[in-house]
């Protein structure tokens, strides 16, 4: 069965491009390369022992979509692929609207085409913008307060307004909370341009001594510590929830939308310890003024992706730090820089948890 993967070189797609592999699906990927590395492919090759097909294109670009499509009988499409930094948004809201939103449309419009009607997609949890409800079920009302947020929200509304249009389709929008961590053998794992705008990878690089201190925003939340409490969850648990919507759509019509995360919420502070744990490094960080928006706790209830697909997050903060400090021991530069096949005989792939650095 083969599924089509649009953004498969980014993080969550690498990872998830893994699982599907490994599961024994034939993968299919369709990336422009715009903020993601092909070296990750290569790695999830080293990883899975599996070659798959990859496309170098853009979903501005009809005509390449075409093509994908009428050279492999593609079953279902998986859909990473869009501009994803909040703050990127904020600045040049008008590429965020025509890359996300069009190079869905012309997505869909081709699977329509082909008859390929089976579709997760990849939504995010700024679709509730700042609500203050917690936890947040999928019944929360949706508000974005960002570019990006709306991008998601609105895509949203589109797959519903396609399914009305054709209940042939099945399609499962999967809202993620804060994926951290990386897999296991510390071959891939999250690699931002510049300065990272999520909370591990910066803490990451300050254990490294790449950056100097961390900037913790606000710390008189009405919190256990003062500090802004989120639901992090492990990207390899994240990428797993994918097979899950994948296998029900598959099974099914409709259209639905599910939370992954925890269920728990983990303070800043807290973060910061486990990863000077996990690292055995010092965190050095400041205290700065609150950020205006920044929610005092989110979290989602998951008990909808429990129960309709039968998953959930399995993975603590422990293995999430372990996970992410030894991605970065390993790349100090990301994928900049080819993973020397001796450490990969360093880092078994069975060596998932009790890792410490030598």
């Amino acid at each position: 069965m083969a599924i089509l993967v649009t953004g498969g070189a980014g993080y969550i797609g690498s990872h998830t491009c893994v699982e599907l592999l490994q599961k024994g699906y034939e993968v299919i990927i369709l990336d422009n390369f715009s903020n993601s590395n092909p070296e990750a492919l290569k790695r999830v090759t080293a990883i899975t022992g599996k070659d798959f097909k990859t496309y170098n294109a853009d979903l501005l670009d009809k005509q390449t979509i075409i093509q994908v499509f009428s050279e492999n009988e593609i079953n279902a499409v998986i859909h990473f692929a869009g501009l994803k930094s909040v703050g990127e948004s904020v600045a040049i809201p008008l590429q965020y609207y025509q890359n996300n939103m069009t190079g869905t449309v012309n997505l869909c419009e081709v699977m329509s085409w082909y008859g390929v009607k089976k579709l997760v997609f990849s939504s995010s949890a700024t679709v509730y913008g700042a609500t203050d409800k917690v936890p947040i079920d999928e019944e929360t009302t949706l508000g974005a307060i960002n570019p990006y947020g709306r991008t998601k929200q609105m895509i949203e509304e589109i797959l519903g307004d396609l399914f009305r249009s054709d209940q042939a389709w099945s399609i499962a929008m999967l809202r993620y909370f804060n994926p951290i961590g990386a897999h296991p053998s510390g071959l891939i794992g999250e690699d931002p341009n510049g300065i990272p705008n999520n909370l591990l990878p910066y803490i990451s690089q300050v254990a490294a001594g790449s950056r100097q201190r961390l900037s913790i925003f606000g710390d008189d939340y009405a919190t256990k510590d003062g500090t802004g409490v989120r639901d992090y969850i492990h990207v390899v648990d994240l990428a797993i929830g994918h097979l899950h919507a994948l296998e029900k759509v598959q099974s099914t019509q409709g259209i639905d939308a599910f939370n992954l995360g925890t269920g728990r919420g983990y303070s800043v502070l807290e973060m910061v310890r486990a990863f000077e744990k996990a690292s055995m490094k010092s965190i050095p960080y400041t205290i700065e003024r609150r950020r205006p928006g920044d929610a005092a706790v989110c979290f989602a209830n998951p008990e909808k992706a429990r129960n309709q697909l039968n998953w959930q997050a399995n993975r603590g903060i422990d293995v999430m730090c372990e996970d992410t400090w030894r991605w970065q021991y390993y790349n100090p530069v990301g994928y900049k820089e080819t993973f020397d096949k001796q450490i990969v005989g360093k880092t078994p792939l069975h060596q998932a948890t009790g890792f410490l650095m030598p």
